[in-house]
């Protein structure tokens, strides 16, 4: 596996894969890697010649400087798990000026009011921070298809509406959530919770399942009803948020129309640790 540290190199590296003719897949990464990137990787290795990986904790995606500061970073042991992995021909590790050459500041985008949805509301320019890192990425790596799990299914969103808006030439493919086998959604935020609080966690997978079970025989206001009551009692976790949304417009809804697919978003701090998920309602 090729370990490419410079956006020089990587555009070599690119240059000489393109003349051969190879289909690139890409899946971008801040690190702290698990079992859920990889399954990003397995999907990638399916459909094309080359699979790269890339490893940067993006400054502009985070609202809170202590969030940024507390982000887990281990690029070694990272490197490790994805040459054992077998799935990746080389990861790109830039650094902050190959990403950001004078500033590291962020685009302004206009996703249709997808950016306005959910985490936007709380975490203003979030999503600008997201879509100038991976249309930067994109423009280096130039890949032919890239990957993204469906666990952050608004940011998944937001650059769908990206690459059409800039008419960017990559198919973008979203990547079931991976999740443990108590169902907990694996997350390297994750990393920072005792096991016994991650078992604890699954509450938030077994409350979508509920859900799911509830869509459509159960009112959504009595849906959220139901899933407040859970959380009141759950010791040292807090719900942040409960909603059901459209899943191509990402906006709440309170009734559910036969035409229309939704699926449910929570949000949980588990002993200040955010941790999101989200399902599919059938």
């Amino acid at each position: 596996m090729e370990v490419i540290k410079n956006r020089k190199v990587l555009q070599d590296f690119i240059e000489r894969q393109k003349e051969m003719g190879k289909r690139i897949g890409f899946a971008p990464t801040m690190g702290a890697l698990h079992k859920g990137h990889l399954s990003l990787y397995e999907e990638a290795r399916k459909e094309n010649d080359l699979v790269i990986s890339s490893i940067f904790v993006n400054p502009t995606q985070f609202n809170n400087p202590e969030d940024l500061a507390k982000y887990p970073r281990d690029v070694n042991r990272d490197i490790l798990i994805l040459e054992n992995s077998g799935l990746v021909d080389a990861v790109y590790i830039p650094e902050i000026t190959d990403i950001y050459p004078e500033k590291a500041e962020s685009k302004h985008y206009d996703f249709d009011g997808l950016e306005n949805e959910m985490e936007g509301k709380s975490r203003p320019g979030h999503f600008d921070g997201v879509g100038t890192v991976v249309e930067e990425l994109f423009r280096q790596v130039q890949p032919d298809n890239a990957y993204f799990g469906e666990k952050d299914f608004q940011q998944l969103a937001i650059i769908k509406k990206m690459v059409e808006k800039k008419h960017l030439p990559v198919k973008i493919t979203g990547v079931s959530i991976y999740r443990a086998e108590n169902g907990l959604a694996l997350s390297s935020r994750n990393q920072r919770l005792h096991d016994s609080r991650k078992e604890a966690s699954t509450v938030i997978y077994q409350t979508l399942k509920k859900v799911n079970d509830w869509f459509r025989t159960v009112t959504v206001p009595e849906i959220k009803e139901r899933v407040t009551d859970i959380f009141d009692d759950q010791q040292g976790m807090k719900l942040e948020y409960f909603l059901i949304a459209d899943e191509e417009t990402l906006k709440e809804t309170d009734f559910f129309y036969k035409d229309r697919n939704f699926r449910a978003f929570i949000v949980v701090e588990v002993d200040g640790v955010r941790l999101i998920d989200n399902m599919h309602l059938d």
